[in-house]
């Protein structure tokens, strides 16, 4: 990459850096400003970053790779299963049952709208345009007036759907060049699940062990617990890519593995990945406004923008709806689960999945959608993740008596009959000082 390029990067990372607080308590967002930073850098813009640079593109996509991979490994990593186990039923509902739904009414939507798509291909949109990213509306899962097992419920099916979901990707993209064929169904599975499991949790056990001995003999400053916690995510990551496996599911099973083995055993705070992940998120949208966002916005037919439209609206509020039936939940939830799931680095990761590993025809329409749908969930939910977490959090604390709304217990709890009308209008103003 151009040495302009870089120093671009660098000064936009230390202009975010001087304001990024004062920004924290409004609706402008990191991944906002750095979509718009991209795009002026790009070829519709100063030219400064552009895919015919030399090896821009390869760049570009270990970028986007290894903080994906960071971020799965630190969310999983920082996951304490004692906060969500006792109510695993309601992420399991949003992933057990609202993800395969919104796939496939994404996939529905997608072959009505687009003609000469083949209907794999357009599986492949429905897929791609489903995981969830809640970095990109942070007030949604961090406000605690929200209760929490709304926000937890969220914060685990947006760590885990993109492992759900990528076997999926494959299974299409096989699908679309070669025809049904079921041994390969279950060779997909087996090498993307299985050999990530394997590989993820043995990189996992094997490293923490090593760490925890290391730690213990003081041969380890902490320093180096955090620094030798970004090279197991990367160890797992890039084993299990080699060896046929999907990194990605490998590093969010070695995550979950390593903060198991490790929490109160180790001083692996997640600092320093975490720090990692933010700053490539950033980074990672830069690029993505750079190389992607022009093209697509010259490519986009009416057709994308409304499949664009749809994915972020009808194609999760419709599945997530379903999935709570019998929840007892109110309207306000059922809205507030369904509306805030952002679609962000997943998405774009696994469309540049599809350009590097697949032969397609429907290839540029593909980048096309999944770039539009992730630039416009970027602004529509950045914009709208705060005051919608006020909002909501208003309605809840407005009730009296809030352990009598089944929001606040447990769904092993048996849930109470939800009564449409008793749900208190959400527009209640916000106390000052919210975030």
């Amino acid at each position: 990459m151009a040495e302009w390029a870089i120093v671009y990067i660098g000064a936009c990372l230390l202009g975010w850096a001087l304001i990024e607080k004062r920004f924290a308590s409004t609706m402008v967002t990191g991944p906002m400003v750095f979509l718009a930073l991209g795009l002026l850098a790009g070829s519709k813009g100063l030219g400064i970053i552009e895919l015919g640079s030399g090896d821009a593109g390869a760049v570009i996509d270990v970028v986007l790779q290894v903080t994906l991979a960071l971020l799965l490994f630190t969310d999983a990593a920082s996951l304490h299963p004692s906060s969500w186990r006792k109510d695993a039923a309601l992420p399991a509902r949003l992933l057990g049952i609202g993800l395969p739904l919104t796939i496939g009414v994404g996939w529905l939507i997608a072959t009505l709208l687009f003609d000469g798509l083949g209907i794999w291909e357009a599986a492949i949109i429905g897929a791609i345009v489903a995981p969830t990213d809640a970095a990109l509306g942070k007030a949604v899962i961090s406000n605690p007036r929200v209760p929490e097992r709304i926000r937890t419920g969220l914060d685990v099916e947006s760590g885990l759907n993109d492992g759900v979901s990528l076997p999926f990707i494959l299974l299409f993209i096989g699908f679309g060049e070669d025809g049904v064929d079921t041994s390969a169904i279950v060779a997909t599975f087996v090498e993307a699940i299985g050999i990530a499991v394997v590989i993820g949790s043995g990189v996992a056990l094997v490293a923490g062990w090593l760490l925890i001995r290391a730690a213990a003999a003081g041969w380890m400053s902490p320093a180096w617990h955090r620094i030798a916690m970004v090279a197991v995510a990367l160890i797992a990551f890039a084993a299990a890519d080699q060896l046929g496996g999907s990194g990605f599911i490998s590093c969010f099973v070695g995550g979950l593995t390593f903060g198991g083995l490790t929490r109160s055993r180790l001083a692996t705070e997640e600092v320093l990945a975490d720090d990692l992940g933010s700053a490539g998120v950033q980074v990672s949208f830069l690029l993505v406004g750079a190389v992607l966002v022009g093209p697509a916005l010259d490519a986009a037919t009416w057709q994308v923008w409304v499949m664009a439209v749809l994915a972020l609206t009808v194609a999760r509020m419709g599945p997530v709806a379903l999935c709570l039936i019998g929840t007892g939940f109110r309207p306000p939830t059922v809205a507030y689960l369904g509306w805030f799931g952002p679609r962000g680095l997943a998405t774009i990761v696994f469309a540049v999945l599809v350009v590097n590993d697949a032969d397609l025809a429907g290839t540029s329409l593909i980048v096309t959608v999944c770039t539009i749908t992730v630039t416009l969930s970027v602004y529509v939910h950045g914009l709208s993740a705060a005051p919608g977490a006020r909002r909501y959090a208003d309605w809840y604390q407005s009730h009296p008596d809030q352990a009598d709304l089944n929001e606040a217990e447990p769904l092993s709890q048996h849930p109470k009959r939800a009564r449409l009308h008793d749900a208190t209008p959400i527009d209640s103003p916000a106390p000052k000082g919210d975030q």
